[in-house]
């Protein structure tokens, strides 16, 4: 789900709460030792989201945030800054010629650069975190 979160907005913040989970507080996020990815050049995105992104020639970019729950990852466009948030269980990461987020229907791709390589800890902490996440829905053989 995508909000646009540009002003303060006290319905889209509590179903954003509800999907995600909250904020981590600044203590927790030192002990996670980050919970904040640097910016990443936006390369594509998917057909419900190319009204969000910008249509002259400007580069699109876009950083992630690590919740309770799930993630959100922020995209400006201009001067207005949306947020889409995926809850852990909806949550596919591709890492091919770039690196790739899937929810939901939609996807957002980002550029291999030296942006994303600065990121790499990041991903790898997400990554952990979504297996972690997986963990806690076992899933049991039908057959037997």
């Amino acid at each position: 789900m995508i909000f646009n979160t540009t002003h303060k907005n006290k319905d889209a913040e509590a179903t954003i709460n509800d999907l995600v989970g909250s904020a981590y507080t600044f203590f927790e996020a030192i002990k996670k030792k980050g919970v904040g990815s640097k910016r990443m050049m936006v390369s594509d995105v998917s057909p419900n989201f190319k009204n969000i992104m910008n249509v002259v020639s400007d580069i699109n970019y876009a950083n992630i945030e690590i919740r309770k729950k799930g993630i959100l990852v922020h995209i400006n466009k201009g001067l207005k800054n949306f947020s889409w948030a995926i809850p852990f269980y909806q949550l596919y990461m591709y890492k091919t010629d770039g690196f790739s987020i899937h929810a939901q229907g939609n996807f957002i791709k980002f550029t291999s650069n030296k942006l994303l390589k600065e990121n790499k800890k990041f991903i790898d902490k997400l990554v952990d975190l979504k297996i972690e996440n997986d963990k806690n829905y076992e899933f049991y053989d039908a057959i037997n």
